[in-house]
């Protein structure tokens, strides 16, 4: 039986993990064995750029942070070794980069994930980490909204230079 202090501590650490999970938009748990300390280093590092928070924590610590939130999808993939990524305000970023640093992996593996709650399995988190990020999104709508935009003008200068050469005619 775990002193009052370690029970203490445990249950403080569940209570904080609790809240991070409710107030993020976007969970993803990987399976990280077999990756180097560079690779490690290199990965936390994009993920902190993209105001992702990515840590290695206890299943059990997770599985009842989860339950305490009402949420038992994660049960079944939490075992082995587990670093869970989560993020407060971009739905995709720690997919897209946990996904992209898993293709190039023998043994990084993605197990699962949420967005909005909804609880993605592997598959799917593998489906999201393939969307472009918000950015990349927005400025290829404008880049689609461009081209139609910069034909009307040219075709206004061309019917306004043609009524001018006309009128000096």
């Amino acid at each position: 039986m775990p002193s009052e202090k370690i029970l203490a501590s445990k249950q403080a650490r569940v209570a904080e993990l609790s809240e991070l999970l409710k107030n993020s938009v976007a969970v993803v748990l990987v399976d990280y064995k077999g990756i180097t300390v560079e690779q490690d280093t290199q990965l936390r590092k994009e993920l902190r750029e993209a105001d992702v928070k990515y840590f290695v924590e206890k299943n059990t610590m997770l599985k009842r942070a989860f339950n305490e939130n009402g949420v038992t999808d994660f049960d079944d993939v939490l075992n082995g070794t587990t670093a869970i990524a989560v993020s407060a305000n971009d739905q995709t970023a720690a997919a897209r980069i946990l996904g992209e640093f898993a293709e190039k992996s023998e043994t990084f593996k993605l197990k699962a994930g949420s967005v909005e709650g909804e609880y993605f399995d592997e598959t799917k988190i593998l489906a999201l980490s393939k969307i472009p990020s918000k950015d990349v999104l927005l400025a290829q709508l404008v880049g689609s909204l461009q081209g139609p935009i910069q034909k009307l003008a040219a075709l206004l200068k061309a019917v306004a230079d043609k009524d001018s050469e006309q009128e000096a005619a």
